[in-house]
C-alpha cells in the first residue's frame, strides 16, 4: 500500500518486526520491548513504557498525569477514560473567591490547577484487565531508570529548560528541588535521577495503585495540599476511578478512525475527517497549497464546533453522535470555499506537553495510549519525597455559568490528549497519535490523509512538515514546509508565520500499521524525528 520511498529529510526509517513499542524516548520503547521479550503482551509493554516515561520525559507528564488508552484485545476495541475529576469543593464561587470576580478560568500553576491524578489508575486498569506479568514486573524498569538515573536527550532538555526559567513554574512547592538539581535545568548528557518516583512506583506496584488512592502517597498529598489551603482531599482521591467507554468513530474513504469519546477533542479529528472526505483530496499533490487548504478549513470547522460544544458528555447541549451526523457534516463542508481562507463560527446540529506511546504484539493486541500533565510540567507542583509531579487539567475548566465546561465538583474538564485507532472492515489496522495541545487532532488530519489518500509510509507521514491553526485566519507552518506551499496559501488568505521550533508548536506522532497476520507478516513502525524517541521491535 504504502510507498516507501521518503520524500522528506529524516534521519530514520520505518521499522518492521511482530513485536513493537514507538515512543518519544529510546529507554522507554526499550522498556516496553523488555516486557515483549519477557513473555508479556503489548499492554504490559505500554504500561511498562508509560512508567518509564514519567522519569524520563517530566516536562510533559508525571506520576501525577491523566491518560486515556484506546486498544484492540485481538477480538474487540476497548477504550478507558483515566482524567481526573475536580475536588469536590470546587465550584465557580470558590475560585472567584480566592481570584476574584474577573477570573474566568481556575489558574495556570499550582495547586488550584489540580484535579485528581488519572494515569496511575489506568497502568493499574489495563494491567489487571488485559495485562500477562505482574505489576511490579512491569513497573521494574521505569525503578530502575528512576533510582540509577539517566542521561537528558536534547529535545527534552530544551523544553525542561524553557519550562525552568518561566517564575510561574519555577517557584511552585517542590519544583527546583526535584527538578533543578544544581539550580538550574540539566544539560544534555547530564545524569538525572528520581529516587522519589522510584519509592513511589514500588509503592504503586506492592499496592496495586492503592497507595496514590488513599494510601500512603496519597495521605502525604492531601495533607501537602491541605496545608497550602488548597482544596484536593483524600477523599477525592480514595473516590476516583477511571472509566472504560466505548470509542466513537467515523468512516473516511473505507477506513474507520476511532476516538475516546468527551471530555476529549478527538472529536476534532472525526468532524475535520467527515468534513475532509467531501473534497477529492487524492487528486491534488501531498505538499500542494490546494490539499492543505481544504484540510485547514475543515479543522477551523470541527475546533468550531469542539471549542463550543465538549464536555463531559452529560453537560452538552448535544452528543457525540450529532456533531458526527453524515449530513451535519457534508453541511459544514458545503462552507468551505477551495478559493479563500474563512473564519468559521460553530454551527447548530440538530438535536437528538503530553507524551503519546503505542506498543503492538504478535498475537494481535495493539495498544493508542497518552498520558499529560497538560502545559510544561503541568500545575508545577511536586511532593518530592514521591516524585510526584502534578498535572494542572484544572485550568482548562471554565468559570462562565453558561459553558458547558463549567467546572463543577466531581466533573471531568475538557481535555486536549487523544489516542487515535484505525480500523478497516472492523478488523485493526494502525494505533497511533501524535502529541500537543490543540496540534493533536490536527496532526491526526495531516498524517492520515498522507497515509490514506497518498500512500505516504507512517514515516514519511511522521516526517512532513505540518501546519498548526492558531485563531481567525492565523496560521503557524513548519520551516519545511515547500515555499509554494507556503505563497499558495498566502494568497488564498492565510496569514502565515513560519516557525523552526517543532517541539510543541507542530506536535509529535508515534505510529504502528499492521502489515497482515501480526505473527507472520508483523507491524511497520514510525516515531517522529521532532522528539527524542525510537520505535523499536523483534
Amino acid at each position: 500500500m504504502f510507498d516507501y520511498r521518503n520524500p522528506y529529510p529524516t534521519p530514520r526509517l520505518p521499522v518492521f518486526a511482530r513485536n513493537v513499542v514507538a515512543t518519544s524516548h529510546p529507554l522507554a520503547a526499550q522498556a516496553g520491548l523488555r516486557m515483549l521479550a519477557a513473555g508479556g503482551n503489548a499492554v504490559d509493554a505500554a504500561v511498562a513504557a508509560a512508567a518509564a516515561m514519567t522519569v524520563l520525559e517530566p516536562c510533559s507528564n508525571g506520576l501525577g498525569s491523566d491518560a486515556f488508552c484506546i486498544l484492540w484485545d485481538g477480538t474487540e476495541l476497548h477504550g478507558l477514560n483515566a482524567s481526573g475529576r475536580a475536588p469536590a469543593a470546587w465550584t465557580p464561587a470558590y475560585f472567584h473567591d480566592r481570584y476574584g470576580a474577573g477570573a474566568a478560568t481556575p489558574p495556570r500553576r499550582g495547586w488550584d490547577s489540580v484535579t485528581v491524578p488519572g494515569a496511575v489508575s489506568a497502568w493499574v486498569a489495563l494491567s489487571q484487565r488485559f495485562g500477562r506479568l505482574p505489576l511490579a514486573r512491569v513497573l521494574a524498569p521505569a525503578i530502575d531508570v528512576a533510582e540509577r538515573g539517566y542521561a537528558v536527550p536534547v529535545v527534552v532538555q530544551q523544553k525542561w529548560a524553557a519550562a525552568a526559567a518561566l517564575p510561574e513554574i519555577a517557584s511552585q512547592p517542590g519544583f527546583a528541588d526535584t527538578f533543578l538539581p544544581w539550580g538550574r535545568a540539566p544539560h544534555v548528557g547530564e545524569r538525572f535521577a528520581m529516587p522519589g518516583a522510584a519509592r513511589a512506583l514500588r509503592a504503586i506496584a506492592a499496592t496495586g495503585g492503592q497507595a496514590l488512592y488513599g494510601g500512603e502517597i496519597g495521605q502525604a498529598l492531601a495533607a501537602e495540599a491541605r496545608a497550602a489551603g488548597a482544596a484536593l482531599t483524600l477523599e477525592d482521591l480514595a473516590g476516583y476511578a477511571p472509566e472504560w467507554v466505548r470509542p466513537v468513530g467515523q468512516d473516511y474513504r473505507g477506513w474507520r478512525l476511532h476516538q475516546i469519546p468527551p471530555n476529549g477533542q478527538g472529536l476534532a479529528a472525526l468532524m475535520a475527517l467527515g468534513i475532509a472526505q467531501h473534497f477529492d483530496l487524492r487528486a491534488l499533490g501531498p505538499d500542494s497549497a490546494e490539499a492543505q487548504h481544504l484540510q485547514i478549513e475543515a479543522m477551523k470547522l470541527a475546533f468550531a464546533d469542539v471549542y463550543r460544544y465538549v464536555a463531559e458528555p452529560g453537560c452538552m447541549e448535544c452528543t457525540a453522535e450529532q456533531l458526527l451526523d453524515p449530513g451535519y457534516l457534508a453541511a459544514r463542508a458545503q462552507l468551505i470555499d477551495p478559493r479563500r481562507a474563512q473564519d468559521f463560527g460553530h454551527g447548530e446540529p440538530m438535536p437528538g506537553g503530553t507524551i503519546y506511546l503505542t506498543a503492538a504484539d504478535e498475537q494481535g493486541m495493539m495498544v493508542s495510549f497518552i498520558q499529560s500533565n497538560y502545559l510544561g510540567f503541568g500545575s508545577g507542583v511536586v511532593l518530592p519525597q514521591w516524585g510526584l509531579s502534578l498535572q494542572n487539567r484544572g485550568h482548562a475548566f471554565s468559570l462562565d455559568a453558561a459553558s458547558p465546561n463549567v467546572v463543577a465538583p466531581g466533573k471531568r474538564p475538557f481535555h486536549t490528549i487523544i489516542p487515535g485507532f484505525l480500523t478497516r472492515d472492523g478488523e485493526p489496522v494502525m494505533s497511533f497519535g501524535v502529541m500537543g495541545a490543540n496540534m493533536q487532532p490536527q496532526g491526526q488530519l495531516q498524517t492520515l490523509v498522507r497515509m490514506l489518500d497518498h500512500g505516504q509510509n507512517p514515516q514519511a507521514a511522521c516526517d512532513a512538515p505540518r501546519w498548526r491553526i492558531n485563531s481567525g485566519l492565523a496560521l503557524n507552518i513548519e520551516s519545511a514546509m515547500p515555499m509554494s506551499a507556503v505563497t499558495g496559501l498566502q494568497a488564498l488568505g492565510h496569514r502565515i508565520e513560519v516557525l523552526a521550533d517543532s517541539y510543541q508548536d507542530f506536535g509529535a506522532g508515534q505510529f504502528i500499521w499492521r502489515l497482515g497476520e501480526p505473527g507472520r507478516d508483523g507491524y511497520v513502525a514510525a516515531s517522529d524525528p521532532r522528539r527524542d524517541g525510537a520505535a523499536v521491535g523483534f
